[in-house]
This record gives C-alpha cells, structure tokens and sequence, in this order.
C-alpha cells in the first residue's frame, strides 16, 4: 500500500494501512494473498486495467447490497447511472457530481467516452463528497481507471455549506444526491445567491440540490439528476413555486418515472430530471417518459433495467430531441407543451401526460366472458359452502361452536 501510495500521489493518505496490525488475523490475510496471485488476471493484457475496474465495480456493487440502507449513500446502481450518462452523452468538457459517492458517474462517463472512440482526456471530472470513507473508495476507484480525481474534493461541510468549485461551470451535471434530506443547513444560507427560482424549505433538500447544480451549469450545459417522486408534485413550504419557476424558466427539458426497488437503501419510486440552459428544437416543451413498469427482478428485492430498456429510454429522448422518428406513445412517453402543464398546476409526474396504455382486445364477446366468469364464481362461492360446512364440522369436535 505504501509503495502504491509513493507512486500515485493522488492516493496519499487514502488507502487502508491496517494490513501489519496485530488484530489481523495472518491466516486469513495470506489466503486472500493466494487467491489473488493465483488469479489469472492476466496483468500483460491491454484490458488489465478495464478488469480491475470490473472487479473493485462488483465489489462496490456486492457491499452496497449488503449494507441494504447505507449501501445507497456511496452506491447509484449501475443501470441508473448508465441511463443518465448515455442520455446527456457526456463527450467533451468538464462533468460534475455534487454528490459523488464512490465515483460511479465519472466511469461510466469515462466508459461513454472511450466505447464511442472520443479521448478520455478531452473530460476532466469534478466532484465532491462529504463522507471520508466514501471520498477514499472513489478515489481509488478513478485511479484503477487512470481518471485523475485531482478535482474530486473531500469535506464534512458538504456541498451546501462549502462548496468545493465555488466557481466552476460544468458541461455535464450528473448527481443521485441523497432523497428528501433534512436539516442541509437552510438556515444558514436563506440569502444565497444559489436559490435563483426560490428558498428551499429546511425540511427537504431536494431543490436546494437542483439549484446548487443549476448554479454551476455552464450557458450551453446539461445536467441529469435522480430525485425522489415527491418532487414532482409537493407543493409544501414553497417547493410547487420553486418547480413552477423551473418550468416557466424553461429549463425543464425532460422527466423520467424509474421504477420501484432500483435502489439498494430505499424502495420508493424515483425518477430523473433533465435540465438543459439551451433546448433548442423543443423551447417550451418537456418530454415525460413513464419507465416505472419496466426492468425485471435480479432477485426478491431488487430490480433492475435491462439494456433494451435503457435503449428504448435513451431513443426515445434523442429522437424526440432530433425530431425524428418521435411519436408519443399512449403509457409510455409524450411530449407536453407548456400550456398543458400550467393546465396541471406545474405538477411533472409522467402517469398525468403519458396516460394509460390502451388495452389490447382478445376478440371474445362480452356476453360469452360474463358467461364463463359468472360460471367459475358459482363453483367458487359452492366450494366455499363446502369449505366452511367442514370448519364447523372440526371445531364442534374440539367443543367450539359458531
């Protein structure tokens, strides 16, 4: 670890020395020593460093799942994550995460780059993280990607409080800051110059994060943030005012409904906001695209996006931004102007503008359904007299009349 350190600056006084204490069971260190020499990691290959990625990922991925609740403040899973960087295609320019965990935004940004033939340097990555051990994590996993994290700034204040790029203005935003968080410090910063469209209340962060990253969106800048549903539609202590000056701004440029149990710490459904300074072809409209019935369970409490989802997701979004091939579809996606949202008080949840998805027609007549159905509920309601008849007949046995 010190040699590692001696020679990666950026890892000084970041890895975990507690490899020589005495409380360390030697047995257990010099198996976990076998296994990994013994690995064929095949160090020679130009992909060793793309393996090593995958394997601090999996393992990143493997804790979060097992922290359950804590898993989620340092670990946005996967499928999100590329969702949002294949939709804002984050190519060339300065990508910034307000929240940035353990780094997940800026290697699948870095990925983005290099599986579309751009240069890997033409990006330079800024971030900030309020928890040490989080910050740590993210650092050595830029570094297994050769991503510098000179930018990457660490500090208990957090974000809020004390903003580690006070002057900087991204390209690309990408964030899953932390749900309805309480008590961010709203009474210490009431005046700040962040909160152009309105004060966020104490109680809730939510727009306190969308507008600090407003704050450092460049003039031509996008930017992609995971919030709770709640935002789409709560009107208390001023957040409606706050989400109406957004869409009136015309800053709002796209919403997408995720569906339930993505996430490892909560269960609530979430979705994405798309921000954008200059929307070009579509001024004065927003895209809704209701993805909440898709993706598939990977096991009994988690979900997760396939990538045809994310495919036709991501489609959807360019299409309707290049007009072309764009159709809304009734339960899926539409693209609403603003006079239809003003009709629903400023209220972005997809479900309102998408509808629901007509229902196709199995061609069997009306007459011969309630037939069949009325059919099948007379053998029910028989076979529940026969049910109950035997209940009365086993309790009178042991003395119990009903």
């Amino acid at each position: 670890m010190e040699a590692i350190e001696k020679e990666n600056k950026e890892l000084k006084n970041v890895l975990p020395q507690v490899y020589g204490k005495a409380n360390l069971d030697k047995t257990s260190l010099g198996e976990l020593i076998d296994l990994i020499s013994n690995t064929e990691l095949q160090a020679e290959n130009q992909n060793s460093k793309d393996l090593f990625g995958r394997v601090y990922e999996y393992f990143l991925g493997e804790f979060a799942n097992a922290e359950g609740k804590k898993g989620g403040q340092f670990y946005t899973p996967k499928a999100i994550v590329k969702l949002m960087v294949e939709m804002i295609e984050p190519y060339k320019g300065r990508v910034y995460d307000p929240a940035s965990g353990s780094g997940g935004m800026f290697v699948m940004s870095e990925k983005f780059v290099t599986e579309h033939q751009g240069n890997i340097k033409d990006i330079t990555v800024y971030g900030q993280e309020s928890n040490q051990t989080t910050w740590k994590l993210s650092k050595m996993n830029l570094a297994i990607r050769n991503i510098n994290s000179k930018f990457v700034a660490w500090n208990t204040e957090g974000s809020f409080l004390k903003d580690a790029h006070p002057d900087l203005k991204a390209d690309f935003i990408l964030a899953n800051p932390p749900f309805n968080q309480k008590d961010w410090g709203a009474d210490i910063l009431q005046e700040d110059g962040r909160w152009k469209y309105g004060t966020p209340p104490n109680g809730n962060a939510n727009f306190a994060w969308m507008q600090h990253m407003l704050y450092h969106l460049s003039p031509r800048g996008v930017m992609a943030t995971v919030l709770s549903n709640g935002s789409l539609s709560s009107n208390t202590s001023g957040e409606g005012e706050i989400r109406k000056n957004l869409v009136e701004a015309d800053l709002v440029e796209c919403i997408v409904a995720l569906p339930k149990q993505l996430f490892y710490n909560t269960g609530i459904p979430a979705c994405i906001w798309f921000l954008r300074r200059e929307k070009n072809s579509h001024s004065k409209d927003v895209l809704f695209i209701d993805a909440s019935e898709m993706g598939f369970m990977k096991d009994r409490v988690h979900r997760d996006l396939a990538p045809e989802d994310i495919n036709k997701i991501k489609e959807t979004y360019h299409n309707w931004r290049k007009d072309e091939n764009y159709e809304d579809q009734k339960g899926f996606c539409k693209s609403a102007t603003l006079e239809e949202i003003r009709k629903h008080s400023h209220v972005l949840t997809p479900g309102r503008y998408v509808g629901i998805p007509d229902e196709e027609d199995d061609g069997i007549l009306f007459e011969d359904k309630m037939t069949e159905l009325t059919a099948t509920l007379k053998q029910q309601m028989d076979k529940e007299t026969e049910l109950n008849q035997e209940i009365e007949k086993q309790l009178a046995k042991i003395g119990f009349r009903l």
